[in-house]
């Protein structure tokens, strides 16, 4: 009997031993500042939106969008490294981990406190400062844009936006359409709490501005059909204070080359004053003595154009005459 008790008694021992050496392990790990921040991170790399913002906690930034807070919004983070976790004056840890987001390797510092304890053995911890970012996002000359693949579409075109982001992250802005193009503008987010401004302009792609001079020719084909002097709504016209003996023939001699910005409303581009020429030739009878003389000349002009992209990518041009 005095055997069992010693075999239970050192049982025993091993597994009370066991034990508290298994709740200082899990303290110094998973239960520790940087295995807070380690599970943050792994969230991110395994574009857990959820998982992520439940570590996280609130954000200050109570207006910012939060459309890119989805798995798809999240960029591609790998090769997650703690390198310290030092515990500051005032009971909170600056916890810095390496990693790469896309091609990029980068650093970020976390600022984590204690917030209290499981089963009264585990310390838990939250974020002093907030992992999530904002991205101030303007769109030039249009109002949608995808970043990481999201579709979005700004409040207002020409304004900066905010939108919500974790850190760290590598988001990519572009924009791709029928008639509209961008260059890709990416934007890596280090910095917990950061504020970073960012920028996309769209323009006009070669499709668009061919599609615009052929509405534009066309449009001044139909004027150079009108047989009078000053064709009506058109940009070009001739007046003469002698009287006419033929019926006014015209033609176009050069047509204004299309270069288009961005307008002032969405889904609008302003064709600037342009010059061009229409070719007019009439016989003019002199109210002095009726003599005939042939106006066989060029007529220069400008002209300029607001383009609106319609539903179905079909184009309106309305001409503004100079």
């Amino acid at each position: 009997m005095r055997r069992e008790i010693i075999t239970w008694s050192i049982v025993g021992a091993i597994l009370v031993g066991g034990f508290f050496t298994t709740v200082a392990v899990l303290n110094a790990t998973l239960y520790s500042a940087s295995g807070f921040v380690q599970s943050y991170l792994d969230a991110l790399a395994r574009r857990d939106a959820a998982g992520a913002l439940e570590l996280a906690g609130p954000s200050v930034a109570g207006d910012a969008s939060t459309e890119l807070l989805v798995p798809n919004g999240m960029g591609e983070l790998t090769g997650i490294r703690l390198l310290s976790d030092i515990e500051n004056e005032d009971g909170t840890h600056s916890v810095q981990f390496a990693y790469a987001t896309g091609e990029v390797s980068g650093t970020t510092t976390f600022q984590v406190q204690r917030r209290g304890t499981l089963l009264g053995l585990f310390p838990t911890w939250s974020f002093a400062t907030s992992p999530l970012a904002v991205i101030h996002m303007t769109v030039l000359h249009a109002d949608d844009f995808t970043a990481n693949g999201v579709d979005l579409v700004t409040p207002s075109q020409n304004d900066p936006a905010p939108y919500l982001v974790f850190t760290p992250g590598l988001y990519a802005f572009d924009h791709v359409s029928t008639y509209l193009q961008a260059k890709r503008e990416d934007v890596i987010v280090t910095i917990p709490g950061d504020s970073v401004p960012a920028a996309l302009n769209i323009e006009a792609n070669e499709r668009f501005v061919r599609d615009v001079q052929t509405a534009v020719n066309k449009q001044l084909d139909a004027c150079t059909e009108q047989e009078v002097l000053l064709p009506t709504g058109c940009p070009f016209g001739q007046p003469i204070a002698n009287r006419i003996a033929s019926t006014p023939d015209w033609s176009m001699t050069t047509y204004p080359v299309v270069t288009l910005e961005g307008g002032e409303q969405p889904n609008t581009w302003l064709m600037p004053p342009t010059p061009g020429a229409a070719h007019l030739l009439v016989d003019i009878r002199s109210l002095f003595d009726g003599s005939i003389t042939v106006f066989d000349e060029d007529v220069p002009f400008s002209v300029s154009y607001i383009v609106e992209i319609q539903p179905g990518d079909t184009l309106a041009l309305t001409a503004r005459l100079y």
